[in-house]
């Protein structure tokens, strides 16, 4: 599953507590994740999918369910 995996990944690279992480919880908010952390998880997974995320979609990703709706749209 998208969200486990993404969650896995979370807690390796920042050391997060993830346990309550849901597709609702804001990116910035919840998980107060600065620009350069955004930046990290977001290379990470483009390493481990196997896809590109470009500068304009990131834009658009303010919670953990929009990152996980972004790699079910490039994986399909």
């Amino acid at each position: 599953m998208i969200l486990e995996k993404l969650k896995t990944m979370v807690k390796a690279q920042l050391d997060l507590d993830v346990d309550n992480v849901t597709e609702k919880s804001d990116i910035k908010n919840d998980l107060g994740l600065d620009s350069l952390d955004i930046v990290e998880i977001l290379m990470s997974v483009e390493e481990e999918w196997g896809i590109v995320i470009d500068d304009e979609e990131t834009t658009s990703l303010h919670t953990v369910g929009d990152v996980v709706a972004l790699i079910e749209k490039k994986t399909k």
